[in-house]
């Protein structure tokens, strides 16, 4: 139980601590819910694990303790810090794993990130999502299929990201809202919509989780990519990315979000090329990406 540089632990210490921990689980043995019994006895057993697996200090565990009031405290509705600690401890991505099993040709799925806003915008199919948000224009385009390849007319896909200055709508000041919309696939499951091409950001980090990464020489660097979530009737929903291939943070996403299957060629078009839509430029280089999407069935 005990790591290679902790203390050597004595029988007698070892047996009251054993003792705690089983009066600690058997507290929760009246639980109407039996999920809930079961959730709650295995996270006492880890939690008390992990005390003892490094000796816990008393200091230490009111520097947690301290930590995480201070998480609360900086979470309002337009920032989650306990989202961002839950990513950088690859949480989020184990949770969407372990809740998304692979099914056949079914797109990956990643992070779902704190910066998601209901009731974002319509727009059209061949619309812009930028809404004033700067960046490279990008063209998006795909199909989305059952994953046997059936397409799915009417799927529902909400987009978001960040704008080149590495910010989302909800970090700044001003309320607005750019760089995020939905739309709805065609009777050929096919969509396509304007957006920004990816670049990279930091997560928050003037926030107890930022000074977390600076104490252990983390990067809060995410690699470039762009927010999909997709739902249909009867489909799994997707929550998913796409990255950009070629970013150097693709191996060292502060998130863990990366999954090969995710990274995309965005082609870059020289000034003055046609754009799929007739869109007018003013002479200035955009990118293109396709993105075709395979949604798992519901059950």
């Amino acid at each position: 139980m005990t790591s290679e540089n902790a203390p050597t632990v004595s029988p007698t210490q070892e047996a009251r601590e054993d003792e705690l921990v089983d009066r600690v689980v058997a507290s929760f043995d009246t639980a109407d819910n039996p999920r809930l019994r079961d959730v709650m006895q295995s996270l006492t057993r880890h939690l008390h694990a992990f005390i003892r697996d490094v000796r816990l200090t008393e200091d230490e565990w009111n520097t947690a303790i301290e930590f995480l009031t201070a998480t609360g405290h900086i979470t309002d509705d337009r920032r989650q810090e306990f989202i961002l600690l839950s990513d950088v401890f690859g949480a989020s991505m184990q949770t969407v794993t372990v809740n998304n099993e692979a099914r056949g040709e079914a797109t990956e799925a990643t992070v779902f990130g704190p910066f998601f806003v209901e009731d974002s915008p319509e727009i059209p199919i061949g619309g812009d999502i930028a809404g004033g948000a700067s960046g490279q224009p990008c063209w998006v385009e795909g199909t989305v299929r059952t994953a046997d390849g059936q397409p799915l007319a009417g799927a529902r896909l909400e987009v978001w990201e960040a704008d080149d200055n590495g910010l989302y709508d909800v970090q700044y000041d001003e309320q607005r809202t750019s760089a995020r919309a939905h739309l709805f696939s065609d009777t050929d499951g096919r969509y396509a919509f304007w957006a920004l091409t990816p670049t990279p950001y930091p997560i928050p980090h003037d926030g107890p989780v930022g000074s977390l990464l600076a104490a252990v020489g983390r990067s809060p660097m995410r690699a470039s990519h762009l927010h999909f979530m997709v739902t249909a009737p009867r489909m799994r929903r997707l929550v998913t990315h796409i990255f950009v291939r070629g970013d150097e943070l693709l191996g060292s996403d502060s998130v863990f979000g990366v999954k090969e299957s995710l990274v995309m060629d965005f082609v870059e078009q020289t000034a003055g090329t046609p754009t799929p839509d007739g869109r007018d430029l003013d002479g200035s280089t955009w990118a293109r990406v396709e993105f075709d999407i395979a949604l798992a069935d519901a059950e």
